[in-house]
């Protein structure tokens, strides 16, 4: 494992986690993702040595996180921070975004069946289009979803690993991170962030911006088998 930078005390920190290629391994499509038996026991004990402040931000949503994870993760930010659960049997707390006109999402599954290899994930303020199983659909997919945002002020189209993301303007990890550490327990600790990809670096910078720390797994880590490694050995007092 590649030793990560210097970490705020643990006394003063807390620790927000994104989820695919950070907690666990890419999979070929988002509901063939594994969850390691060892991560949720890792994770619980290291929430207690944060008292309570851990967190998974994610651009799955909060119910996906929710069941992958059961009690092990108490506050999760989901589809990019959109939606917030606090605390478990928690509403989530939605931020006002602008929901696609649904001849987008039409669109979008049109543009998935006419590409083999392709998929659609669709979510409550927007879709992805995945192409893990078709590398070199990237491009193609990726002008597509371009002409279909072209010239909206209101949903961007992000890149993500081997995927193509049409989100509303606002809703990032960025503002994910911001809204956690406005209230307990995250509220007066550093965050830590820790994520892979585009997505996660608005988290990354965030974290910064707030005096805390950005950390990129492969640059830090590895790969997701070093988070875990390094969240055991948290968890068991080495931070």
């Amino acid at each position: 494992m590649v030793a990560p930078p210097v970490l705020p005390p643990i006394g003063r920190a807390a620790l927000l986690l994104d989820f695919d290629g950070t907690l666990v391994d890419i999979a070929p499509t988002p509901d063939a993702v594994v969850v390691p038996p060892d991560l949720a026991a890792a994770l619980r004990a290291l929430r207690t040595r944060l008292d309570g402040a851990l967190a998974v931000i994610s651009g799955r949503p909060v119910e996906q996180i929710e069941a992958l994870l059961q009690d092990a993760v108490e506050v999760i930010a989901g589809e990019h921070g959109g939606a917030i659960r606090y605390a478990p049997g928690e509403a989530l707390d939605r931020m006002a975004l602008p929901t696609p006109p649904e001849a987008w999402f039409a669109a979008g599954a049109r543009i998935a069946a006419a590409h083999p290899g392709a998929a659609l994930e669709r979510k409550a303020n927007g879709f992805v289009l995945h192409y893990r199983a078709a590398p070199a659909l990237g491009p193609v997919l990726g002008e597509a979803m371009a002409a279909l945002v072209e010239g909206s002020d209101r949903f961007v189209m992000v890149p993500a690993r081997k995927a193509w993301e049409l989100r509303p303007r606002g809703a990032d990890k960025g503002a994910a991170v911001e809204a956690l550490m406005r209230r307990a327990p995250f509220a007066g600790r550093l965050p830590v962030f820790i994520g892979d990809d585009v997505t996660d670096e608005d988290g990354m910078a965030a974290a910064r911006r707030l005096g805390g720390v950005g950390l990129r797994v492969a640059d830090a880590f590895g790969t997701p088998a070093g988070v875990r490694a390094w969240l055991r050995a948290a968890a068991e007092g080495v931070w």
